[in-house]
């Protein structure tokens, strides 16, 4: 990955800083969240990770934590720095989403082998399947996780293909569980904005 897409300890505020920007900062990372949220279906979200929602997480980690000496901060990046996107590729954090915990453990039975299945797909070009859970296995042999990590790794030809305008294309294909929708607008906007 690209060190220039990393965040280092300069990108992020203090304790006592971050409190006082805290309100403005995280109404900014709330509005850019949600043009990259991509439904999939009824019951399963991809959440577009970025630097900007990775800056967050580690801003709230720290906060949360009271972390502020280096080794501490240094965890922090260390963990989350994996999560931003290069340039070449999408990261996402997949969730499968029932409010009910019984028709969820059901679903979550049924739905193995779900974060192997999930795609895009650039017009004319073949799908690109998630890498799934790299960090450590989400799923036993009788039922998946609700929430996967996912990376889509893209050719230059796709990513010149998307920024002459070709369609997006976004779903996932499982025997229980299958949808695809074509992303348009703010969420295309922000996703081919990762792209260098």
């Amino acid at each position: 990955m690209s060190q220039t897409h990393h965040l280092q300890r300069s990108d992020l505020w203090s304790l006592e800083e971050y409190a006082e920007k805290r309100g403005d900062f995280r109404k900014q990372v709330m509005a850019h969240k949600k043009a990259r949220q991509v439904a999939l279906g009824p019951n399963a979200t991809l959440y577009f990770e970025d630097r900007l929602t990775i800056k967050y997480q580690i801003q709230e980690m720290l906060r949360i934590e009271k972390v502020f000496e280096a080794d501490g901060i240094k965890e922090e990046l260390d963990a989350y720095n994996p999560l931003i996107p290069d340039g070449k590729n999408w990261k996402a954090t997949f969730m499968i989403e029932y409010t009910d915990p019984e028709v969820r453990a059901a679903q979550l039975e049924k739905m193995v082998g779900i974060e192997d299945v999930v795609w895009v797909q650039v017009e004319g070009f073949d799908k690109v399947w998630a890498i799934a859970d790299e960090d450590l296995d989400r799923s036993t042999d009788n039922k998946t996780s609700s929430v996967h990590f996912m990376r889509f790794e893209l050719t230059d030809e796709m990513v010149a293909a998307l920024k002459q305008g070709a369609v997006l294309s976004i779903g996932v294909e499982h025997s229980v569980y299958s949808y695809q929708t074509t992303l348009e607008g703010d969420s295309r906007d922000s996703l081919i904005s990762d792209l260098d």
